[in-house]
């Protein structure tokens, strides 16, 4: 930017200089033009005078100064930009290379941040694997190593050291990219610890039969959750307090989860329906908490037989993705449907 600001202001000193003179404004600017760039077709008034000559020199060895200034500014600066990026990624492929026994992150998202976090805290080596550029330069900005590429290709994973790493977490949103890494991994290194996510339960079988020595449920973490609030010795005070538990809604926000209440309304498709039909197709799943009677009762844990009528009130946990989705589903011709805890486009 100096460069460039120093270039301009050699040029308007110059036209003013040559205007000064006498010449017409863009006789002086064709004039300024061609002395600078060398392009040399000739002066478009004669330079006789001593002041004209010194002015057109001062333009020539300034004007080049200013133009040799301002392209080498920016020729080092990409060259600067791609030498740090090249050193940087030698220097982490090299880092990676000499980790040994360490963990390898596959997935930088809510759950694979939190995780890489707690490692970092712990002074665990480590090495991060994603595909998504803005979660790689978190991760880089950080100080994490990183590596761009699938999880669930070989070469990937032989970059990060699989065969000398101690643990691999399979962290990724999809339970079928898990179930793939999990094969993967298990073939490049049959003794190595695999950790892996599950968002449907009915994957965990899947995962466990694929490699994995253990399988997380970010929905089995939630329902555990809930149990520890279900000791408290009131049922209505248990469901009149869920959403203002702050802390618990922290955590769960964490891996992805959200306490909602579904209240059923006149004219609502849910009203006479058991609570079997309240379902989300999706990979997630779905915890029905409780149920408020619209005459106060509460039930904690209801059956699926469980007919549900105008008034009562659903209380669920899920995937925060789903739960507009599950609203929508079953919201009939009018708005039948009140979404506490969200903004919701109603139906």
């Amino acid at each position: 930017m100096t460069g460039l600001a120093l270039f301009v202001l050699i040029c308007v000193a110059a036209v003013i200089g040559y205007v000064a003179a006498g010449w017409k404004i863009d006789d002086a600017v064709y004039m300024v033009v061609i002395t600078i760039f060398g392009v040399g077709y000739g002066e478009v008034n004669p330079i006789e005078s001593s002041e004209l000559r010194a002015l057109t020199i001062t333009v020539i060895v300034a004007g080049y100064a200013a133009v040799i200034y301002t392209v080498g500014g920016f020729m080092q600066m990409v060259v600067d930009g791609e030498l740090n990026k090249a050193l940087g990624a030698r220097r982490m492929n090299r880092e990676i290379e000499r980790l040994l026994d360490h963990t390898i992150v596959c997935g930088f998202g809510r759950m694979g941040s939190i995780l890489a976090r707690e490692l970092h805290a712990a002074g665990k080596p480590f090495v991060v694997i994603d595909t998504d550029p803005r979660r790689l330069q978190e991760a880089e900005e950080r100080g994490y190593l990183v590596i761009d590429g699938d999880a669930s290709e070989e070469y990937v994973l032989e970059r990060a050291g699989i065969r000398r790493a101690g643990v691999l977490a399979a962290m990724l949103s999809q339970d079928a990219t898990n179930v793939f890494v999990t094969i993967t991994a298990r073939e490049l290194n049959p003794r190595l610890v695999i950790l892996a996510r599950g968002e449907n339960p009915r994957t965990e079988r899947k995962l466990l039969s694929s490699g994995a020595d253990k399988v997380v449920l970010p929905m089995a973490i939630g329902a555990a959750k809930v149990a520890q609030l279900i000791i408290r010795p009131s049922a209505e005070s248990l469901l009149e307090n869920l959403q203002q538990q702050a802390a618990l809604a922290d955590d769960l926000g964490q891996i992805g989860l959200k306490f909602d209440e579904l209240v059923v309304q006149p004219a609502s498709s849910l009203a006479g329906r058991p609570l079997r039909e309240i379902e989300v197709r999706s990979n997630h799943g779905l915890l029905i908490v409780g149920v408020r009677r619209a005459g106060g009762a509460v039930d904690l844990n209801p059956p699926a037989e469980l007919v549900l009528a105008e008034g009562d009130a659903v209380i669920v946990l899920g995937h925060a993705d789903d739960l507009p989705q599950l609203a929508g589903k079953f919201s009939g011709p009018k708005e039948v449907l009140t979404y506490r805890g969200a903004s919701l486009e109603t139906y």
